[in-house]
């Protein structure tokens, strides 16, 4: 009973620790989730869609599953301790030679054996009785040991044992309470797991969304310059522009093609990112069906969406509440081992010693004893006064790690917050510089072509145009990350039970 009871609060000290028995998944696309629509051969990834297969894919949600299996494992084998045990053996010993076995016999003489003659008369056989009396034992010691198991060249033994321990000084009881702790502190880290993938995720799918923007912005400011290089050749060739002005279009157009190439490459990079977490071929070619939209209303995202108190209810915590829960069931264990234990064990057999290996005839013999067995500690070289110890240092420490981590929670939740408040005055602000630098382009450009503006302010406009359209979409990134980083903050999932099950 010890043994078992120090081999699980060895097993529930890896609680902790990054805690696969998932179904294993076909490796197509179209495996990653039932909206996951092919168009032409190009996949329309929605981010829903990226956030559930990930979750059935993602290798650290299929191992915290595995971590719930094992704990559930673990409360069987706690709950066993305290059930009864029961064995059966059935053997058969072949004896070659015996310490019982001596070569000799012995041999009583005629003058002492017990043998009364019926047919002598009555008086003789009185006083022989009166005189033989004290040997007739001689006889019976013979018959009596000639058919003892000692020495017995076959034996057939078939015996049915069982125990239940009786009182353990509470060990079992808070050998299971530990093992259901671990299984409740598994499943709140499977949350947890489930929650960083999808925080991953959406920062992935952003951070796409937002290469995306980038890459169109500079391809339509290469084309605006291609453009105004086109009617320049056309100016130069009817004599109203300068061979100047024509190299200085040729230049703002080749000082462009570099910053799309360079926003292209981000967007591809961007992607083979996205397609790693959610499981899809690096190769396949997929199209991003979500956007990076501006909040609908401002004004009340201003505001905290979650009160601070929700957020002991994250899973990370309740998985460190079980952690404490854990390490006190601990110091019981270590304070039951300075008390006795009492088991009751019974077994039942039966036995035969036949002459011949083969031969059953003999009579089978019954053993049948039951002992009420009481073990009290008496001194273990102080080992008890140092787990005990142990236990209670792990204990504090526990509690320690469970406050620092309900601070870290509230901090990362504020400066999520904060973010987002940020995030949400810039989209405001760069909406509107995106709107002005596209008036001064446009009345740029008209000026130019007027001959009241130079190239130069052409280009500069349209420079200013292509970092507003930057600015802003970096703000809406800013803005959807900092409401991804407000839900891992809380813990929150959003996908239902069959996803997050990842059968």
């Amino acid at each position: 009973m010890r043994s078992v009871v120090i081999l699980l609060a060895l097993l529930v000290g890896l609680a902790g620790e990054s805690f696969a028995q998932g179904q294993a998944l076909d490796s197509s696309p179209s495996a990653a989730g039932s909206d996951t629509a092919e168009v032409s051969g190009i996949f329309e990834l929605s981010l829903e869609d990226a956030i559930r297969s990930a979750i059935i894919r993602s290798d650290e949600a299929r191992i915290a599953r595995t971590e719930v299996e094992v704990a559930e494992s673990q409360v069987g084998s706690a709950r066993s301790a305290a059930l009864p045990q029961i064995d059966a053996n059935l053997g058969y010993t072949r004896t070659f030679r015996s310490m019982f076995d001596t070569g000799a016999s012995v041999e009583i003489p005629d003058s002492l054996r017990f043998s009364p003659d019926p047919n002598l008369p009555l008086a003789d056989r009185v006083r022989y009785l009166e005189e033989m009396a004290p040997l007739a034992g001689l006889g019976g010691m013979g018959a009596l040991f000639g058919d003892l198991p000692f020495g017995q060249k076959n034996t057939y033994a078939a015996t049915v044992s069982a125990s239940q321990l009786l009182y353990s000084g509470g060990r079992v009881g808070a050998a299971l309470d530990i093992a259901k702790n671990y299984r409740d502190a598994a499943e709140s880290q499977l949350s947890e797991e489930l929650s960083e993938v999808e925080f991953q995720v959406r920062s992935a799918y952003y951070q796409a969304l937002f290469a995306n923007e980038l890459e169109e912005a500079a391809r339509e400011a290469l084309a605006q310059a291609e453009r105004f290089l086109e009617q320049e050749e056309l100016r130069h060739e009817a004599g109203q522009a300068s061979e100047l002005d024509l190299l200085r279009a040729e230049v703002a157009y080749e000082n462009l093609r570099p910053r799309l190439v360079e926003a292209q490459n981000a967007a591809e990079l961007a992607q083979l990112n996205l397609l790693r977490l959610v499981g899809l071929p690096l190769n396949q070619e997929v199209a991003l069906t979500s956007e990076l939209t501006p909040p609908s209303d401002p004004r009340v995202e201003l505001e905290s969406p979650v009160d601070l108190d929700e957020l002991r209810s994250r899973p990370a915590l309740m998985a460190l509440e079980r952690q404490v829960a854990i390490r006190e069931g601990q110091v019981k264990i270590a304070r039951g081992e300075f008390l006795p234990s009492v088991a009751l064990q019974m077994s039942y057999g039966r036995q035969i010693f036949p002459t011949d290996p083969f031969r059953f005839d003999t009579d089978w013999r019954t053993d049948w004893s039951a002992t009420i067995g009481v073990q009290i500690p008496i001194f273990t070289g102080l080992k008890r006064r140092a787990e005990l110890d142990k236990a209670r240092v792990e204990l504090e420490q526990a509690q320690l790690q469970l406050a620092r981590t309900r601070k870290l929670i509230e901090l990362e939740y504020e400066q999520a917050l904060g973010e987002r408040r940020r995030a949400l005055r810039e989209i405001e602000a760069r909406a509107k510089t995106v709107e002005q630098a596209e008036r001064v382009h446009d009345l740029t450009a008209l000026r130019y072509e007027r001959g009241l503006a130079t190239q130069l302010e052409v280009s500069e406009a349209r420079l200013a145009l292509l970092q507003a359209r930057t600015n802003h979409a970096q703000a809406l990134m800013d803005y959807h990350t900092a409401e991804a980083k407000l839900a891992r903050a809380t813990g929150r999932v959003s996908v239902g039970p069959t996803a997050r099950a990842g059968r």
